[in-house]
């Protein structure tokens, strides 16, 4: 199924870049969701809409970066290097739909619903009522996308979850603990106070952190790569990209941490007991790193940012296979979901082989979405 797709989609592709042509995206923007999520609208030129509908959901806005600039989300409507994902979309005849959420942060759960508000916006903004509907997103709004789909399969022919963590989130939050509490133990004294305190000039002062951190880590390349191992952060095949991954990683504990635990109810890291490996000293290692209990509060709510696996719509998957922030196993976890519940024939994985969050050009963006809305489960 998945190389037999990946050759008609690359077929079809090629035609419809032929059959496309160079049209501007006619968009407007306005409020819903009581007044706090901004959404912007797009549609072809007049004639050319084929009643097909794409939402999508952006990514990670940390709280700082929405309160200092509530347009941040609109960033991630431009591709790296390319063109607008609504000009990208309308062009090929679809609609197009984003929102941003109504808090910032940690919005999982309301990223859902105030994505799938969006099918009433645009019946009520537009007057016409799509025939097909696919919500897309990436990062955080991939596991978005993910749970939209599993929840709304109703509403909805098929998604599209690139780089997102849809397989595990508990995991993914120890994930970022996990290399905090190790950066830590390598390099004590740089990150103040502790994984999971987060003072505010910490936050205020990150470039300048983070350029102190990059330079620590060039100095000392023997405890950067035992940190790479034990926290097993992705740098693909180039030693260099160890400095970027972990800088990265660092950055979701420094941003995310205070939010999350405001969000869940309490500290959702736990790293006790665990066993790190890959040290030059495992037994010390795993002596002296800092430990901690998450709360009961966070777990249970935990529960509710889980997939399922239980597709009823078909999923496309894009996934770059060195990601330092969202690691490739989510994927794979999520496809092991699928499979548990027997509906493996509805999801389609596209492994992407680049260091990089989220790091994918427009081609592989435009195989992803072709084969999402051409899949025969989407009609």
């Amino acid at each position: 199924m998945h190389s037999r797709w990946i050759r008609l989609s690359a077929c079809l592709l090629g035609l419809l870049f032929l059959a496309a042509g160079a049209l501007q995206a006619a968009c407007e923007e306005g409020t819903h969701r009581s007044g706090q999520a901004r959404y912007i609208i797009c549609t072809p030129t007049a004639g050319s809409w084929n009643g097909g509908l794409i939402l999508y959901a952006h990514g990670y806005v940390s709280v700082p970066e929405g309160t200092a600039n509530p347009s941040a989300w609109k960033a991630q409507l431009m591709l790296p290097g390319g063109p607008s994902l609504p000009d990208l979309v309308t062009q090929y005849g679809f609609a197009f739909a984003a929102s941003s959420y109504t808090k910032d942060g940690l919005a999982v759960l309301q990223g859902v619903e105030d994505t799938m508000d969006l099918i009433n916006v645009f019946k009520t903004r537009t007057g016409a009522t799509p025939a097909r509907v696919f919500v897309t997103g990436v990062s955080e709004g991939g596991l978005i996308a993910a749970k939209a789909l599993e929840q709304y399969a109703a509403q909805l022919n098929g998604g599209l979850a690139a780089c997102g963590p849809i397989g595990d989130f508990p995991r993914q939050i120890n994930y970022f603990g996990d290399a905090r509490v190790l950066f830590d133990y390598f390099f004590p004294g740089v990150l103040p106070p502790t994984a999971i305190d987060i003072p505010n000039d910490l936050i205020s002062a990150w470039p300048l952190k983070a350029a102190e951190i990059a330079s620590k880590l060039q100095a000392n390349p023997l405890k950067t790569a035992q940190l790479i191992s034990t926290g097993n952060i992705p740098i693909g095949l180039n030693p260099a990209n160890a400095g970027d991954a972990i800088v990265s990683v660092l950055w979701y504990n420094v941003f995310a941490t205070n939010d999350a635990k405001a969000t869940l109810g309490g500290n959702p890291f736990d790293n006790n007991p665990r066993w790190y490996s890959g040290s030059l000293n495992d037994w010390l290692l795993n002596w002296k790193v800092a430990r901690f209990d998450a709360d009961f509060a966070a777990v249970t709510e935990m529960a509710k940012y889980q997939t399922t696996g239980n597709l009823r719509r078909p999923l496309v998957t894009l996934h770059t296979s060195w990601d330092p922030v969202v690691p490739a196993w989510q994927e794979s976890t999520y496809a092991k979901k699928v499979a548990a519940a027997g509906k493996s024939h509805l999801l389609v994985r596209y492994p992407v082989p680049r260091y990089g969050h989220c790091a994918f050009n427009e081609g592989e963006v435009l195989v992803a979405f072709l084969t999402m809305v051409l899949h025969p489960y989407s009609f």
